[in-house]
């Protein structure tokens, strides 16, 4: 085998193993990768603007809707936009079809690691360090770490729990 294939197959290796080990290391150590803080403390005030005009309105916030418009609004998102008149005979779109889309699966994500009041979470898009009042990948925030058994578990705000792994 040549010299430089060495040498190349040498620097992928150092690469990959310093590309799995620092994200741990960045973890444990997050003293010395936060940010400073920006103001010490001081607080800083917003200059005094007039008001401006809005430009466009939800619908679901106009106050004086009639019963037809407020029941064309659909307050649940899910992704199944129905056409006019596709239906055939009736004029009106099938809401039928429209119920037998599934809803999106739960996000699973699990618990890694808790340390100095933050925890390493992993779902299928990668991972997240979050802290309790955080958003996790299923919509509820996080309310609470405890340690149960010598474990520690993180609880969210819909009363899901979650054990370290």
């Amino acid at each position: 085998m040549p010299l430089i294939d060495k040498f190349l197959a040498a620097i992928g290796l150092t690469m990959a193993a310093f590309a799995t080990f620092f994200p741990w290391y960045a973890f444990v150590h997050q003293g010395e990768f936060s940010m400073p803080r920006l103001w010490q403390g001081t607080a800083r005030d917003l200059p005094e603007r007039p008001s401006r005009d809005v430009l466009s309105v939800s619908p679901q916030a106009m106050k004086d809707m009639d019963s037809d418009t407020a029941a064309a609004v659909d307050r649940l998102t899910t992704a199944t936009v129905p056409g006019l008149g596709d239906v055939p005979g009736h004029g009106r779109p099938d809401t039928a079809a429209g119920m037998e889309q599934p809803f999106p699966g739960p996000s699973g994500f699990r618990l890694m690691h808790v340390i100095n009041g933050r925890a390493l979470i992993e779902d299928a898009s990668g991972m997240y360090i979050v802290r309790v009042g955080s958003i996790l990948p299923d919509n509820s925030r996080l309310a609470t770490f405890q340690e149960r058994n010598g474990r520690w578990v993180m609880i969210t705000s819909r009363g899901e729990i979650y054990e370290e792994q």
